[in-house]
């Protein structure tokens, strides 16, 4: 299982992980939680539906939420640096030990901010170099297929995140 593999490579490092979510509405966490050993790398998760919950939560910019509304790689970018930064401080670890990623998108059944159903953001914080990192998705399917198709997307390019370290 992909999550089995994240939770190996976060400890290999002596990394921890903070998710922010808006369209998967707390499955991404459900689905690492579900691993057995999961509590030695996860910190916890905001899920921030609400545009306003990302503003006073996770940081994003108000701004950018009226112009460009919540479906947006830059809002899922300072989603994931939000909740990087937020949990990594509640928790009193070092930002450098933790790695933040976020989820925005539509999952339907009607289109959001001008962008269409199966538009999907996943936006990846880290502070060893990389800084912020955003994956666009365009998923088919019903509204729960696309939202699990984003957490199996997010899983997958957090291992990818550590492939291209090397580990």
């Amino acid at each position: 299982m992909s999550a089995e593999r994240l939770i190996a490579a976060l400890l290999r490092r002596d990394l921890k992980l903070a998710v922010a979510e808006s369209l998967t509405g707390g499955l991404l966490a459900g689905a690492i939680t579900e691993v057995s050993g999961a509590s030695k790398v996860f910190l916890g998760s905001i899920t921030a539906y609400q545009s306003v919950l990302k503003q006073q939560l996770l940081g994003v910019s108000g701004q950018l939420l009226e112009n460009q509304g919540a479906v947006d790689p830059e809002v899922v970018a300072q989603m994931a640096t939000g909740v990087r930064r937020k949990l990594s401080k509640c928790c009193g670890l070092d930002e450098t030990k933790v790695i933040g990623i976020a989820t925005t998108g539509v999952a339907g059944p009607d289109e959001q901010d001008g962008k269409p159903v199966g538009a999907v953001f996943i936006g990846i914080s880290v502070v060893e170099g990389a800084g912020e990192v955003v994956y666009a998705h365009s998923f088919e399917g019903t509204r729960s297929e696309i939202r699990q198709q984003t957490v199996t997307a997010a899983i997958a390019h957090l291992l990818e995140h550590f492939d291209n370290l090397g580990g």
